[in-house]
């Protein structure tokens, strides 16, 4: 039999979490629906739980979402105020251990080995700690799972949601099991879920109970780590080291259509100054960055560039998309979203210098870009920004004073 604790992974989820960023900040709303919108205010992007009660889905346009639900308060997203309160939050569950996963903006994993020795308490009791302290100094709830394995941890943390806590030892895998879904399984969407009740797979306890080698066969390697998972042996542990991305991509619908060379470019300028912004401060290069437009009929026509050396260079990335955007751009076609991708991503503390100094010089004018980052979050977004940029429409509050920013010789 399984002990209770040969291992102890900590699952931390933000409820509704840029939802719940917007209640700090206006606390009048609470108790009443909020939806958070996408970029150009297209679609839903979070809601509170009385949203999602009375029908309010993820992606849910918004024309539908104010039929169905005129009564709630709809809110244009503000991913930078979001950043900060996940930057607090994260820096209050390192405080509690070292050992931190990042998984996404409102939730990671933390290593529970050896805390109770640390804390001197239980597991349930740190994890109510961790609870109150990101409420008390962050306002918003989270919810926080307890067990043996990463993936039971994450089941545990949406067994009780919100604001709550679910402690699961090894001896009580097979109880917590019985009563969860199958469908509660991070990784086993609709298409698997239907191919494992082919073979009358469906429930947790089915899957853990089924024959290895049906599951390898089924689902692969994926469903191989969630069987062993899911049975209290940890195979999948923390990546204390975040990973690098495969890419990074700033794209936007331009909230028109719209067949003018200079809008789009504006919109290009902007789309480049954030993606360059986030390299900058995340410590990233690139070496391929993917331009592309796409046209009123939704038909997409796009180009690669690839740099002699990785770059995180606003300007040298901005002279090639500015260059690429003419080749792609035809006067008689209307266009109605763009973007920028980057590429082949390295890490610019691991990367080698050229012989001329190149990536060197680079390195200056990356400073510029972060010191342009951290002004507008003390001031507010858009208080520096790159000369020719699109200017965001609809924000309510504006900046105290704005500068256009111009190019370092």
């Amino acid at each position: 039999m399984m002990s209770d604790w040969p291992n102890a992974i900590a699952h931390i989820d933000a409820d509704c979490f840029y939802a719940s960023c917007e209640l700090t900040r206006r606390p009048e709303l609470i108790g009443t629906p909020v939806c958070v919108l996408s970029s150009q205010d297209a679609c839903i992007v979070a809601k509170t739980y009385d949203a999602k009660a009375a029908g309010i889905k993820t992606g849910m346009p918004v024309w539908e979402a104010k039929k169905l639900l005129p009564r709630a308060t709809y809110i244009p997203a503000d991913f930078r105020y979001y950043g900060l309160l996940s930057e607090k939050m994260f820096s209050i569950l390192r405080r509690f251990s070292p050992d931190i996963e990042v998984y996404s903006i409102d939730e990671g994993f933390i290593d529970m080995n050896g805390l109770r020795l640390l804390w001197r308490k239980g597991y349930r009791e740190i994890a109510h700690d961790i609870r109150q302290t990101v409420h008390n100094e962050v306002g918003i709830t989270v919810s926080v799972g307890v067990s043996v394995t990463r993936t039971l941890a994450k089941m545990a943390s949406e067994y009780n949601k919100p604001n709550g806590v679910t402690v699961v030892p090894g001896r009580m895998i097979d109880l917590f099991l019985a009563r969860v879904s199958l469908g509660d399984v991070c990784g086993l969407g609709k298409n698997r879920l239907a191919l494992l009740s082919k073979f009358r797979i469906n429930t947790p306890t089915d899957f853990v109970n089924a024959d290895l080698h049906l599951i390898q066969r089924l689902l692969g390697k994926t469903g191989s780590d969630l069987w062993h998972e899911m049975r209290g042996n940890s195979v999948m542990g923390l990546e204390l080291t975040p990973s690098l991305p495969k890419s990074i991509a700033r794209t936007a619908s331009m909230g028109e259509v719209t067949c003018d060379r200079h809008t789009i470019l504006a919109h290009l300028t902007r789309h480049t100054s954030r993606l360059a912004t986030e390299m900058v401060l995340k410590g990233f290069l690139t070496q391929r960055v993917t331009v592309f437009i796409r046209q009123k009929d939704f038909r997409t026509v796009a180009g690669k560039i690839d740099f002699e050396y990785p770059t995180n260079n606003y300007f040298r990335i901005s002279h090639a998309v500015k260059d690429m955007m003419q080749g792609l751009y035809q006067t008689d076609q209307e266009y109605r979203a763009c973007g920028v991708v980057a590429e082949r991503i390295s890490r610019a503390s691991e990367s080698i210098p050229d012989l001329f100094g190149v990536m060197a010089r680079d390195d200056k004018q990356a400073s510029l870009f972060g010191t342009m980052a951290a002004i507008n979050r003390r001031y507010g977004d858009g208080t520096l920004r790159v000369a020719g940029a699109h200017i965001t429409r609809g924000i309510k509050s504006r900046p105290r004073f704005m500068y256009p920013m111009i190019s370092a010789l």
